[in-house]
Parts: structure tokens; sequence; C-alpha cells
């Protein structure tokens, strides 16, 4: 996918939209400049970010309260999961600082740049399901983006009371994922209509995880049968595509009743990896590690070259062929861009 090249008139139109909203930016950080000279505000506190809505943040203050929150103008790019400190006033309070991350999951956007998707996250899970029909080189995409990052990846295939009634499916969903658990990988199975969500439960205990996967793969139905009080707006698959419909607009984070902290990101069809180097895709890929190096040419691409350790381990099934597609499909698509 090359990048998006951008007429005379959308770059003009989209140079004022900025140049308006940095004029508002300007001035919201007056107003909060007022109030915090004014004594206005109340002391400083640390806070968590819950959903990010344009200008303003839904905090997560002591004792369970929400509230909502001005960010000054030098603050940008806060996501869900950040610690702030914030000061409480009326009607609104004000983001004054943002703590230092743990960890950040990123993918670029449609025009190249860098965007944190969540903060401060333990685990990611990748959840998939029969419908939409997922595939390895975007399970692996999110898998080498984890990897990169050193968040643990755990893969969730939900929808799991569609393969009761489908041999033929489930037996071609179980051949798909059945690579992963030999990888290291943990893979779950769970049903939102079913039930039986201990073992998805039980993963999410005391630790900050987030969701991630294609619109329509059930995260907000999960989230739902998780939290039953919150009741998430869920979208049905098309009719023809079989594809979801984007009904999650923002990353939001749930506090799970088993004492965790839940991230339910927008759904992603695809998930770029273009600002990563061929070196760290590859370092992304656990079973391709302990070749690193072994190769007879030190820029070896792993493609036809004599004296190649992946293919010879793709010849002797150290390496599966869809691993080793989802590899040279990654690294084309860095190529290209």
């Amino acid at each position: 996918m090359s990048k998006r090249k951008l007429s005379r008139q959308q770059a003009w139109r989209v140079e004022k939209i900025q140049e308006e909203r940095a004029r508002r930016a300007a001035r919201r950080d007056e107003q909060a400049a007022d109030a915090l000279q004014n004594g206005e505000l109340g002391p400083e506190q640390e806070g968590l970010v819950i959903a990010h809505y344009g200008t303003q943040l839904e905090i997560g203050a002591p004792g369970g309260a929400v509230r909502r929150c001005h960010l000054r103008a030098n603050l940008e790019g806060l996501v869900t999961g950040d610690r702030v400190v914030w000061r409480d006033g009326e009607p609104t309070g004000v983001v004054v600082a943002q703590l230092e991350r743990s960890s950040e999951l990123t993918r670029p956007d449609p025009y190249g740049k860098l965007k944190a998707v969540a903060a401060n996250i333990d685990q990611i899970l990748v959840v998939i399901a029969p419908h939409p029909e997922p595939h390895a080189n975007l399970i692996d995409r999110y898998l080498v983006a984890a990897e990169r990052v050193g968040i643990e990846p755990v893969l969730v295939v939900n929808k799991a009371d569609l393969l009761d009634a489908d041999p033929a499916l489930a037996a071609k969903l179980a051949a798909l994922v059945a690579i992963y658990p030999r990888l290291g990988y943990r893979v779950l199975h769970t049903s939102a209509k079913a039930g039986g969500l201990a073992e998805l439960e039980a993963t999410l205990h005391s630790r900050t995880s987030v969701f991630v996967g294609q619109s329509g793969v059930g995260k907000s139905s999960l989230v739902n049968s998780l939290l039953p009080d919150v009741d998430l707006r869920v979208g049905e698959l098309s009719a023809q595509s079989l594809k979801g419909t984007h009904t999650t607009t923002t990353a939001q984070l749930f506090q799970l009743d088993c004492g965790g902290r839940l991230i339910d990101s927008p759904g992603i069809r695809e998930f770029g990896l273009w600002h990563m180097t061929r070196e760290e895709v590859e370092s992304g890929f656990r079973e391709f590690r302990p070749l690193a190096g072994s190769c007879k040419f030190r820029d070896c691409r792993h493609e036809q070259e004599p004296g190649c350790a992946i293919l010879a381990a793709a010849e002797s099934g150290e390496i599966t062929p869809a691993r080793l597609d989802s590899y040279r499909h990654m690294v084309a698509s860095l190529e290209e861009r």
C-alpha cells in the first residue's frame, strides 16, 4: 500500500483544519491557565485516562469516580491507559501533566505517522472469530507488534459456539491457530453467547489488558458479558461480506470485577508495521530468533539465497509455510512504503 498523496485543495483544507484546532487548543490552554492562576481548581492528584473524546478526557479518580477534564495544549498524544496529574474544577477539571509510560501499543495511521493506541498495558488480547474470516497475516502482525514492545500477547478465539454447529469451519479455524501454542502463545476459546468465560477472567485478573482485532469479532460483546451493566453498542456483521461495522469509536478502559483493567479498542481491519525495519519484523517471529545470524549472507532476505538458515528451517518443518508467507508479506509492505 503506497502512501496516500493529497491534492493541493485537500492539503489546504487539512492545513486550515489544523490551524483552527491549534487556535481552539490555545484558547483552552489560556482558560486552564487562568483557572490555575486564580486558584479555581483543586489540588493536584493522579488519575487514569479512561477515554479520549477529542479535546476532553475522562479521568478515573480515586474511589471509582469519573471526571471530564480539559486537555492542555502541550499534552497532545495522551491515550487511554495513560497515567496523568489533574486538578478538579467546575464544570470540568484540567489535566496538567502526563506521567511516564511503562508500555505502549502503537500503529501508523494511513499517512504513516506513528500513533499510540493504548498505554501502560500488561498484555494484548488478539481477538479473532469464525466471521469475519481471520487471516494468519493479520494475527501475525499483532503478534509482531506485541513482540516489538515486549507486551505479552494472548490469542482469543471468540464466538466458539459457531464452531459447534459447523465442523468444517471448526477444522479450518483449528488449523489456522494450531501453530501458535507450539510457539508459546496462549490460545483461549470464548463465547459471549454461550458463557463459560472463567478462563478469560482468570487471564484478565489483576492485569491491564487491551482487546485488539477486526470489527465484528465480538470484543464489545465480551466486555458486555464481563460487565453486564456497561451495555456497549454491538454491531451486526454485513450479510454480504461477513465483515464487521465499526461500533467502538474510541478506546475505553473498564475496571473489571475480577480485579483487572480492560481496554476495548476500535476494530482495525489492517494493522500496519510500516514504522518497523525488516530486522525488527524478523525478530518479531519467535521461531526466527534462534537462527539470527546463521545465514550464509549477512543481508540474506530469506527468499532463494544459498545457505539461508530460515529456508532450511522451512524445508525441515521448523517454520511453517504460513508463517514464512506472513513474514514475506510484511517485508513486502515495508518496501512498498
